[in-house]
């Protein structure tokens, strides 16, 4: 069976569709000449704004023409991680397959964060079978990388008094707050020294992680491959002098690190005890993660005498800074139970142009001094370091609202087609509703979706059945409301 073919097929269809179009983060293009193509076909109007963001509106079936008008949001992009390095985003189809009762990838993200969410919207518009009120359906760019299609989002782009954000990934799950966030990067400046001659060199590799999402995923305690990998050259530098040549690790601010390398010199004396001391570690490591990260690996190579080494303090500057910045949980919600109140992600570590070294952190909350709060710790670290640091303009949380309206719809229509009434929740990940509250203050939002699993990360995964009450949640949503008046 392929993917085209499960039920329910007037979703599926177009999610298999959506999985061959090319789609990272920046590079919507391809998508969103299919959004517009589909609505040419389908009779629907399309506009689009400066930054990219597309609506695509149709009208209320006969009789329902003064029901409040419902938006159906989500967005373009997705996160681009993969198994092989020389997978081409940018070019090639998600190789989706069916697996049980999941659709899941060969090594790649799969992209359900946020095609399913899309190919809702647009099933919604297209299916004839239910009654439903005027409609309009937002696709915004760029959310996985710095939210710009929520933040330029064009004035009366959208006239509806009603959001549903189709980006939870929680079945029976209804969601009616999330974090707001804040990126923070560290620049390390570098001189270049000559490699010792006398020196033997490595490349360290750390690999073989979960990853995962950093908001989502936060709380499980995986392993961040920058943290591992400075921890280790932590350890080494305390003991013996080591030259560090080059250091890289992590893609995505909202993605916890899957692999880490250095290269790295010793003193040729010092080969053995380097290699027992790593020995040591990964049984260390081993121990710690049982059960956590079953395919860790750290392995180290001998690699040819690098042309150039990283001047000596900001190699230890660089190295303690990482190891000693924060990340993972810093605390828990004292309002809803399980909830990540505020966190960190020590997403990537890059080697820029113009000798220097790039760190990005990725800090949220649903508390907004904790925000920043964290962001400046994170930023105090780094200048105790000797780097100069600098923060995104972050993006607001969503204030839970528990009267909402349309959450109380969507609860009863749950309830209403499958006998269990919903868990009513908040998400430490972020959603692109905080931002659309600053344009549209009106607004009763709700977010809610199928069961999504590790995703940006290449175990992403669908669960089938769950997109098909996902499905009917929504419809019998939009019958509710087509029953109400402005």
């Amino acid at each position: 069976m392929e993917i085209k073919d499960l039920q329910p097929r007037e979703v599926f269809s177009i999610f298999e569709e959506i999985t061959k179009i090319p789609r990272p983060s920046k590079k919507e293009e391809k998508i969103r000449e299919y959004l517009l193509d589909f609505a040419k076909k389908h009779n629907l109007t399309a506009k689009t704004d400066k930054v990219g963001n597309v609506v695509l509106s149709k009208p209320a079936t006969p009789g329902h023409e003064n029901a409040p008008t419902v938006i159906l949001q989500g967005h373009m992009d997705m996160v681009c991680e993969s198994n092989d390095k020389n997978f081409d985003f940018a070019n090639s189809p998600i190789p989706a397959v069916i697996d049980g009762e999941w659709i899941r990838t060969e090594g790649t993200t799969l992209g359900a964060d946020n095609g399913i969410g899309m190919a809702a919207a647009l099933a919604a518009l297209t299916d004839d079978s239910y009654a439903h009120g005027p409609l309009e359906a937002l696709f915004t760019v760029d959310e996985e990388t710095g939210m710009t299609g929520a933040f330029g989002l064009g004035k009366d782009m959208i006239t509806g008094s009603i959001l549903i954000n189709l980006d939870s990934e929680d079945d029976a799950e209804i969601f009616v707050g999330c974090a707001g966030g804040v990126d923070t990067q560290a620049f390390f400046t570098y001189n270049r020294s000559f490699a010792p001659s006398d020196f033997l060199y490595f490349k360290i590799n750390v690999e073989g992680l979960n990853g995962g999402h950093s908001g989502g995923d936060i709380h499980l305690g995986r392993a961040n491959a920058n943290k591992l990998l400075a921890r280790f050259l932590f350890l080494l530098s305390g003991k013996h002098e080591v030259v560090l040549s080059e250091i890289d690790g992590g893609n995505l601010r909202n993605a916890i690190p899957r692999a880490a390398h250095a290269v790295i010199g010793v003193h040729t004396s010092r080969k053995e005890e380097i290699r027992v001391a790593l020995n040591h570690y990964i049984a260390d490591l081993e121990n710690e993660y049982s059960g956590i990260e079953p395919n860790l690996k750290i392995t180290m190579e001998s690699v040819d005498t690098p042309d150039f080494t990283i001047d000596q303090t900001t190699s230890i500057n660089i190295i303690r800074a990482i190891y000693g910045a924060p990340h993972g949980v810093v605390s828990m919600s004292r309002e809803l139970e399980g909830l990540v109140e505020t966190s960190t992600n020590l997403a990537s570590v890059k080697m820029g142009a113009d000798n220097t070294i790039i760190v990005t952190t990725s800090q949220r909350s649903s508390v907004e001094s904790r925000k920043w709060d964290i962001a400046r710790q994170v930023e105090a670290v780094f200048l105790l370091g000797g780097a100069t640091v600098k923060h995104g303009e972050g993006y607001p949380g969503w204030q839970p609202n528990l009267e909402s309206p349309i959450m109380k719809i969507s609860r009863d229509a749950y309830k209403e087609l499958y006998g269990i009434t919903p868990a009513i929740k908040a998400i430490h990940a972020g959603l692109e509703c905080g931002l659309f509250l600053t344009k549209y203050p009106h607004l009763d939002m709700v977010s809610f979706g199928p069961t999504l699993r590790d995703v940006h990360s290449p175990s992403e995964r669908m669960h089938i059945p769950a997109v098909e009450r996902f499905w009917g949640q929504l419809k019998r949503t939009l019958e509710k409301v087509a029953d109400l008046k402005k």
